[in-house]
């Protein structure tokens, strides 16, 4: 156990000797011996890997494993001092709130208003209590001009607040989310969490996060770091997340101020900063500084990058957009993409990324404006015609994958165009090895892990062999292992020749990553430029609804920009 947790007085959540085997699961238990004790109004992040419980746990706290989900169910779980095997889920709806992973699966009422409402309408509120709490959530959510708005017309971080919103009308004791940031721009993530503090700051609610990003984790009173369904850590945060050996050996993403400061001093655990502030004034206390020779060559090797490019392939010229309910959703955008370059697309949520990416394969046709792709108007060519040049791999790979095995998903494409045989063989041989997925063919698509089948639908769009390709959120849903996995196979990709093109929230993914970035605020391009020019300006991508990565804001703190922990380093040097 870590440092002392702070106790707040009765007990919201007890379980004793807690273990759950799901009916199909072989080599181990999904959860084994969970012991833990949440004292009320305490506030909670469970962080850990893919497979590591996290998910599974939650679903053990209002009754879903073992009412709906069956298998084999030992231990006790007590919420509110009610033992939850011996109720109903919804009884135990009014006790703990849960915002599923897959958030969309909660939202099914004609509008945002009515979807708030049905919680505390079953449970027999009043109408103008109902009211009260519609109005009040609305304004917590920040979804006050949206009460009329059909979910389904929603954008992915605004049906998350939504599922939120949804679970506190009921205003349970307890509430837990399952990953709900994971569809959010980073001020969007920091929103989730100030409504957490919020919330938390009753110490009437107890709540729960289970969470992927390190920086956000900070906010809380206490974390637990579960791994092969084990409780491995519990303790204060930053105690925690300062052990950068730990985090980095189970695969969550260490906290990039104290592992850069672990490489450059010889700083104990207990002593290494945590966030850019405390990393800048630790900066000139241990004598550091920034080799300004080291610091050039890094811009001279973007400049050199840039000019390896080769010709236009998509020419945006002041593009704007109106969806057919009136709602415009771009303004005069205007790029230009060359052949080899690796853009990022970001901006805040439904600020017309995906329109503008629609476009470029054809999806949608400019109200005003033209899109060149290839030498040809997309609005006189057909999706057939430009999807013969760009690729496209959705934000969710269900929405894509369709075939019983993954060679019939993966031969779709050059079967359609007309290609022979041997050709089709050789296509999708070269896209599973291309996504190292070779020795799948014959399995079952959908039986597969979330980044697997991420891998399957990137494999089916290379079968086409396209020159571009368009990546929507890649990395969404996926633990840190499996996110690097994502992002060096897309980095491959370009390496070896095709041009990309990623829609991404995920702003260390831009940094690491990206050539060049599109910021985009309320359907307009307010940056872009080369990675580095874009993410000095810390003050206008906040503006925009962005945060950079930790590393880049203490060493534009420094005032020079690094992207990554490794530039950092590499820069870094002692005072003589």
């Amino acid at each position: 156990m870590e440092a002392a947790i702070k106790k707040v007085g009765t007990k919201s959540i007890s379980i004793k000797k807690l273990s759950f085997r799901y009916k199909d699961q072989k080599d181990r238990k999904a959860i084994e011996e969970i012991n833990l004790d949440v004292e009320k109004g305490q506030f909670i992040v469970i962080m850990g890997p893919s497979g590591a419980g996290k998910s599974t746990l939650a679903n053990c706290l209002n009754g879903l494993v073992p009412h709906f989900i069956r298998g084999e169910y030992e231990g006790e779980v007590w919420i509110n001092n009610i033992k939850v095997k011996d109720s109903t889920v919804s009884n135990m709806a009014k006790e703990i709130g849960l915002v599923f992973q897959d958030f969309e699966s909660q939202l099914f009422s004609t509008n945002t208003k009515l979807e708030i409402a049905f919680g505390p309408e079953n449970f027999g509120v009043e109408r103008e209590e109902i009211r009260k709490r519609i109005e009040k959530v609305l304004r917590i959510v920040k979804l006050e001009s949206f009460e009329d708005r059909q979910p389904s017309t929603l954008s992915g971080g605004e049906k998350q607040r939504l599922a939120i919103g949804s679970v506190l009308a009921s205003q349970p004791n307890t509430i837990c989310m399952d990953e709900p940031t994971t569809d959010l721009d980073p001020i969007g993530k920091l929103g989730i969490f100030n409504i957490a503090r919020e919330l938390h700051e009753s110490k009437e609610l107890t709540l729960i996060i289970i969470e992927h990003e390190t920086e956000e984790a900070l906010q809380a009173d206490r974390l637990i770091i579960m791994e092969n369904g084990k409780i491995i850590r519990d303790g204060l945060p930053q105690d925690i997340l300062r052990k950068t050996d730990l985090t980095d050996k189970i695969g969550i993403m260490s906290l990039q101020i104290p592992k850069y400061f672990s490489i450059v001093s010889s700083l104990s655990n207990e002593n290494l900063p945590l966030t850019p502030i405390e990393g800048f004034e630790k900066f000139k206390t241990v004598g550091l500084k920034i080799n300004e020779e080291k610091y050039n060559m890094l811009e001279l090797a973007d400049e050199e990058r840039e000019g390896k490019y080769g010709d236009v392939l998509i020419e945006v010229s002041d593009l704007e957009h109106t969806y057919a309910n009136g709602r415009g959703a771009l303004m005069g955008a205007s790029l230009q993409i060359r052949e080899g370059e690796f853009l990022a697309i970001t901006g805040h949520n439904g600020s017309g990324k995906t329109t503008l990416v629609k476009h470029l394969n054809g999806l949608l046709i400019p109200t005003s404006g033209t899109v060149i792709v290839n030498g040809k108007d997309t609005s006189e060519s057909s999706i057939f015609e430009i999807g013969k040049k760009i690729g496209y791999v959705f934000q969710n790979p269900d929405h894509q994958i369709f075939a019983d095995t993954v060679y019939e998903e993966v031969a779709f494409s050059p079967k359609i165009r007309g290609c022979p045989k041997e050709e089709i063989e050789t296509r999708v041989k070269e896209a599973l090895k291309a996504v190292e997925m070779e020795g799948y063919e014959e399995e079952d698509p959908f039986s597969l892990a979330k980044g697997e089948r991420q891998r399957i639908a990137v494999a089916s769009v290379l079968s086409a062999r396209p020159k571009i390709i368009i990546l929507d959120e890649p990395t969404t849903g996926l633990d840190y292992k499996e996110q690097k996995k994502m992002m060096n196979l897309i980095k491959s990709l370009n390496e070896d020749g095709h041009t990309i093109i990623i829609i991404t929230h995920t702003m260390w993914v831009v940094s690491e990553y990206a050539h060049k970035v599109a910021v985009l605020k309320e359907g307009e391009i307010m940056m872009y430029g080369k990675t580095r020019e874009v993410f000095q300006r810390e003050e206008d991508l906040l503006n925009s609804h962005l945060r950079t990565p930790h590393i880049v804001s203490l060493s534009n703190k420094l005032g020079k920009t690094m992207l990554s922990i490794d530039e950092m380093t590499k820069c870094t040097e002692a005072v003589k």
